[in-house]
Parts: C-alpha cells; sequence; structure tokens
C-alpha cells in the first residue's frame, strides 16, 4: 500500500494546534487507499506548541515530531520535513488552516486522475488578508516571473501535493536559503494546479509580518534571478551616459557662452546625488549576492534538531 505524509510546520501555534491536529486526523482517518502519517516540525516556538505536539505524538504513533533547537524560519522546517518523509506522497500544509485539510483527498484524486508529480494549489480568494498583503502577493508572484528564468505559477503558496520523484530531486539540493516553491517548480516533472479558496486564520497572528515578507521575496529574487546585476549594470551604463552628455553639454556651453560655472552648483549637487544613489545601488544589489555566496560557503546545516519524537 502507498504512503502519505502530511508535513506541517509549525511556530508558536498553541491556538491552532488542537484543532489543525483534529482536522487533519479526520480527513486522514477517511483515507483507507493510502497509509497516512503527520509530520510537526516544531520551528523552536517559544509558547506551548512543543508540549502540545509531544503529547499529540504520545497519543498518536501516526504523529512524528521533529522539535528544532531555536527558530529556524518556515522554509526550513518545510524542508526538514521532505528529508525525513518516506512516504510515496506528501502534502505541505500550514498549522493555521487557512489551507483547508479537508482538500487533501482532492488533492490526491487529482494526482491519480492527472498522473501528476506535483499539485499545487492556486488561490482563488485570499479570506481575511488585508488588502496590502492581497496586492504585494500579485505583484510579488508577477515580478519573481519576469525576472526569474524559470516561470512560477502565479498566487501560490507551498500548500501542495509532491510525489517521491520530486522528493528525491529535492532532497539533492544543497543551497542553504531555499525558495520551495521556486526550487519544485525548478524540478519540473508534471505539475498541474488545483485551484481553491484560502481561509482566514482559525486563530493567532500571522507568522509572516512586513519584515518576513520582504526578507523571503529578497530570498526568492536572488537565489532564482541574476537579473538584478543585469539591472545594476544597466543603470551604470545609463549614468555613464548622461555623464559623458552633460560633460559635452558644458563644455559647449562654455565655449558658446549659455553656461555659467558659478550658477550651475545646483544642477552639479543633483548630479552628483543621481550618480552617487546609482552606485550605492548597484553595490547594494552586488552585496546581497556576495552575502549569498558568504552563507553558502560557510555550508553551515540549514536547522538543527534537538529532538525527535516517534522517528
Amino acid at each position: 500500500m502507498e504512503t502519505l505524509s502530511v508535513i506541517v510546520p509549525c511556530y508558536n501555534e498553541e491556538a491552532v494546534i488542537g484543532e489543525s491536529y483534529g482536522r487533519l486526523k479526520k480527513v486522514l482517518d477517511g483515507i483507507t487507499t493510502l497509509q497516512t502519517e503527520i509530520i510537526f516540525i516544531n520551528d523552536g516556538s517559544k509558547d506551548k506548541t512543543a508540549e502540545m505536539l509531544s503529547a499529540i505524538a504520545a497519543n498518536d504513533n501516526r504523529v512524528k515530531v521533529l522539535h528544532f533547537s531555536r527558530n529556524f524560519g518556515h522554509q526550513p522546517a518545510v524542508t526538514a520535513g521532505i528529508h525525513y518523509c518516506k512516504s510515496d506522497l506528501a502534502i505541505i500544509i500550514d498549522a493555521d488552516l487557512q489551507d483547508p485539510p479537508e482538500l487533501i483527498p482532492d488533492l490526491i484524486e487529482t494526482q491519480k486522475s492527472e498522473k501528476a508529480n506535483v499539485v499545487y494549489c492556486v488561490r482563488e480568494k485570499r479570506k481575511g488578508e488585508s488588502f496590502f498583503k492581497k496586492i504585494s502577493a500579485r505583484i510579488f508572484y508577477r515580478s519573481m516571473n519576469y525576472l526569474s528564468e524559470v516561470n512560477f505559477p502565479l498566487d501560490t503558496g507551498d500548500f501542495r501535493l509532491i510525489d517521491k520523484q520530486v522528493m528525491k530531486e529535492f532532497k539533492k539540493f544543497r543551497e542553504k536559503g531555499k525558495y520551495i516553491r521556486g526550487i519544485i517548480s525548478w524540478i519540473g516533472f508534471k505539475q498541474v494546479p488545483f485551484v481553491y479558496k484560502r481561509e482566514a486564520r482559525f486563530a493567532g497572528e500571522t507568522k509572516y509580518p512586513l519584515r518576513k515578507m520582504l526578507h523571503f521575496a529578497a530570498t526568492a529574487m536572488l537565489y532564482f534571478s541574476k537579473k538584478p546585476l543585469k539591472l545594476a549594470t544597466g543603470l551604470g551604463f545609463i549614468t555613464v551616459m548622461i555623464g559623458i552628455i552633460y560633460a559635452i553639454w558644458i563644455v559647449i556651453g562654455k565655449i558658446v557662452g549659455f553656461t555659467h560655472a558659478l550658477s550651475g552648483w545646483s544642477s552639479i549637487i543633483i548630479l552628483i546625488i543621481f550618480f552617487g544613489g546609482v552606485q550605492l545601488l548597484t553595490i547594494g544589489v552586488l552585496g546581497q549576492y556576495i552575502g549569498i555566496l558568504f552563507d553558502e560557503i560557510k555550508d553551515r546545516p540549514e536547522y538543527i534538531v534537538e529532538k525527535e519524537e516517534n522517528i
């Protein structure tokens, strides 16, 4: 019989973990064609999430729990779940119940009928989210498609089904700053969409404030695109051309007599600020890429597992 693992990253989810487990268990109990398990990853939670997960694992041997030594982030938590998964199929889902567990049988049915390696979930509606988050997410996905060498599905998250072949290839990736949905798209094979309506959080607060959203977007862009470097080169070329044109204008003006050095201080200051800004922008982009190389060369582990339960 084929096996299915549900991978659930958790960080400070004491308000929802009981309900999340209950709904997942009910759904998995109804699936008789697969042997099922749940892999919870406690990403260094500071509330009672760890104790609650340990209690759940003690009463249900189908529940496996990985406890991180500290908070390493959502993407390392999902990565750990995939690394520890030995099933034929895996479904990645967050604990906050915005992605309904009740859709799991439909994902499995879609995967079987389409003979797909990946079924990625496309958000038709996003309940409980601010206008700013919706519009920023829309801009992000479309900007990523423009900048990246790989086309990513629009309006998707990590909620998806992946098969054993995709997991096998994913485990070969050694980069530390993973953008998982991008990597899975990059891997290829047959990938099909599944459209659904995303619910509001059941309880608790979002774990992706603006600061983390910006960091996540920067990681995705820098790991999957070299176009920012090309943009910096283009800006440098434009500023050089502006400088040459301005120098010619100054020289001709001095000869003909329509420019005056003393009265042109404001335009000089503007040009200095403009050129300085472009240089700092270019250096900043280069610095980001160098920082990524520095992190990769150090070759530190993505995560550290402090304790395993039922594994």
